[in-house]
């Protein structure tokens, strides 16, 4: 039985349709909502797919745009009736900030996944041994354990055998910061190898030989796309943003990607460097 579609990937399918729909039409935001007779937020929010749409609103845009091809209309019409419910992540909303949950909203549709962590493992490739050191401290029991089975169901996704190209660059640092201990770290190492082997990750090492780069203070992931351009998610000391629309900030960290690319060991050195610390961390 197909999995069902979740309802974010829905609302944007229906936003780059209705979008591109819009500027074929050749109408402003502002011109198609004063055409349909709706407030300028209305449109706005569909557009941006943070809203669900219904199947009657849909047709008036399309009319509107002058769309017309049946085969078009009904596909986006299923869309429709797919874009009201919760999300997967629904469930962790405890523990999940609103610009995360727009950030998974974009994660859950990326065909490739590239990113950078100054001082810890990616969320996306931690263990659950790791997880747990990271957020015991302070934090309720139940609260720990939704933030690993968030992190762990982010894996299962991404993972899965149609699911996006992962390229991560791990700063040395976080390789040989012993988050929860020696023993945990043997594990999460071995697990970071077993992926980069036989997952779909690209995983390489940015040695401290490496020196001072753009991003020493911040982590941040670019997220592709298909039928679209990349999206950037950022946290650091001014907090967490995902940024669709401001090109010249995501131009400015993909450049500063590949300026971590052409600085990091290569797979195979990044594999010996793994296995230089599993057996550090059996002697520690």
């Amino acid at each position: 039985m197909p999995t069902a579609v979740d309802p974010s990937l829905n609302r944007r399918k229906l936003r780059l349709a209705l979008r591109a729909a819009r500027d074929k039409r050749g109408l402003t935001q502002r011109e198609a909502a004063d055409a349909l007779e709706w407030s300028l937020s209305k449109l706005i929010r569909i557009e941006a797919g943070t809203v669900s749409l219904s199947v009657t609103d849909l047709r008036a845009m399309l009319h509107e745009y002058g769309v017309e091809d049946p085969d078009h209309v009904a596909e986006l019409e299923e869309a429709a009736r797919g874009s009201k419910g919760q999300s997967w992540w629904t469930e962790f909303n405890d523990v999940i900030s609103q610009p995360f949950a727009q950030y998974l909203g974009y994660e859950s549709a990326a065909t490739d996944i590239r990113g950078y962590h100054p001082s810890l493992i990616p969320g996306q490739l931690q263990t659950a041994d790791y997880i747990n050191a990271l957020f015991e401290v302070g934090q309720p029991l139940a609260k720990v354990q939704q933030r690993i089975d968030l992190r762990l169901a982010r894996q299962e996704r991404i993972f899965q055998a149609d699911g996006p190209k992962v390229e991560m660059i791990v700063d040395e640092a976080a390789l040989r910061r012993q988050v929860g201990g020696p023993a945990v770290m043997r594990r999460q190492l071995a697990f970071l190898k077993e992926v980069a082997v036989e997952g779909n990750v690209t995983l390489r090492a940015l040695p401290f030989a490496a020196g001072a780069h753009d991003s020493l203070d911040s982590s941040f992931f670019l997220l592709g796309f298909r039928d679209d351009e990349d999206v950037l998610y950022v946290a650091g000391p001014g907090g967490v943003f995902t940024i669709r629309d401001d090109r010249e900030m995501v131009a400015r960290y993909q450049e500063c990607f590949e300026d971590l690319r052409n600085k990091a060991l290569s797979e195979e050195e990044t594999a010996a460097l793994i296995d230089d610390l599993i057996e550090s961390f059996h002697r520690t």
